[in-house]
């Protein structure tokens, strides 16, 4: 007998090609399904997004095993992959809707699972555009979970709405992660601006992972050690290119080496450590934001060195997971997992398994959302 059934409402057709962004939802639906959970995924596609987002998506549910699980609703009621109807029976019969920065939009959707959960990814910048009056993500649902784990504390800077915000971390599924060997470099994937523009919020400035890596940039110089990092960035970016390539960061094409879940997961693996820097709006509010993909890190047994927005104060740090503020903090760090790779390896999986597990952090979560059915 199935423990449940949860939708989770996500954009994968949108972003073909971002195997990592295809792995945050694949943590959620594997992780339920193998607590015994049935799962479907609802996407959608709009006029003008990516032609092959359908194949893309297809192609990686079809890849494991969730190929009869997923619908993509598309202009004019029509959709791809389960019809409408069915997407309609499986909200109206589930536990709880996931719904991922309020993706799913549709009100006579919304209308029908019994509980409704905002999953927030990008704390911050959500809470300030409801507070600015510039979007309301937040209308027709239930319950809030963000993985921002200070969003809502005395400390953080992000506002939290009037709303009671429940932490969680960032699952990762441990059967698909396997602790492997790797390879010499520093590697990690990332955008360099991203989808979002800054946000000038309470006379402050919040901005984006570019402005806080060109802090870093000299890193390769002072530490003998390869950096690899296969970034995202706009050829407009060519002075930052440049800067990056002269202090000596290799730099690879996303598209090239993380294209889909299998190259992505792949690329990881063959890396030695992460190292990674947050945007400056996790930084500045100290919003405990800890990253699905170091998750994806650490459970190969990679030891991750990031940049700290609070989240020390949630997982073990020093071993295996090493937090930075400041050029000599990762400096420092670097040079730490260089001089004991191994045990730093070890620590990591470790870390892993004790907190990032998907069945041990899924399980908490629906507990705290009280979303557990009598007959589970």
């Amino acid at each position: 007998m199935s423990r449940g059934s949860v939708v989770i409402a996500a954009a994968l057709a949108q972003r073909p090609g971002a195997g990592g962004h295809t792995w945050f939802a694949l943590q959620y639906l594997l992780g339920f399904r193998a607590l015994g959970w049935e799962v479907t995924l609802v996407d959608r596609l709009d006029p003008g997004m990516p032609e092959d987002g359908l194949a893309y998506l297809a192609e990686a549910m079809e890849r494991f095993g969730l190929g009869d699980e997923w619908s993509v609703l598309l202009p004019e009621g029509e959709s791809a992959g389960l019809r409408r109807a069915e997407v309609e029976c499986r909200l109206a019969s589930s536990d709880f809707l996931l719904n991922v920065m309020g993706y799913l939009d549709d009100e006579e959707l919304l209308a029908l699972p019994p509980l409704r959960v905002f999953l927030d990814v990008d704390p911050g910048f959500g809470q300030m555009w409801h507070e600015l009056g510039l979007a309301d993500p937040f209308a027709g649902h239930d319950r809030f979970v963000t993985v921002g784990l200070d969003v809502g504390g005395a400390g953080c800077g992000v506002p939290d709405c009037g709303l009671e915000w429940i932490a969680t971390l960032p699952p990762v599924v441990l059967a698909r992660w396997p602790a492997v060997a790797g390879g010499s470099a520093f590697t990690s994937v990332a955008t360099w601006r991203g989808p979002y523009g800054p946000v000038e919020f309470g006379g402050r400035t919040y901005g984006l992972r570019v402005h806080e890596f060109r802090r870093f940039l000299e890193l390769p110089e002072r530490v003998p050690a390869e950096f690899q990092l296969a970034l995202a960035i706009d050829p407009g970016d060519a002075a930052d290119i440049e800067r990056l390539q002269g202090a000596g960061w290799t730099l690879r094409d996303p598209a090239a080496v993380a294209a889909d879940p299998v190259s992505y997961r792949s690329f990881i693996q063959a890396s030695a450590a992460e190292f990674t820097v947050a945007k400056a709006m996790y930084v500045d509010t100290r919003s405990g934001w800890f990253s699905d993909r170091s998750a994806c890190y650490l459970a190969s047994g990679k030891p991750v060195v990031a940049q700290e927005t609070g989240f020390a104060g949630h997982l073990p740090t020093g071993e295996g997971l090493l937090a930075f503020s400041t050029a000599d903090e990762a400096a420092a760090a670097v040079e730490a997992v260089r001089g004991d790779r191994e045990r730093h390896a070890r620590s990591a999986r470790a870390i892993a398994e004790e907190h990032l597990d998907a069945g041990r952090v899924l399980s908490r979560l629906v507990e705290q959302l009280g979303a557990v059915r009598a007959n589970a």
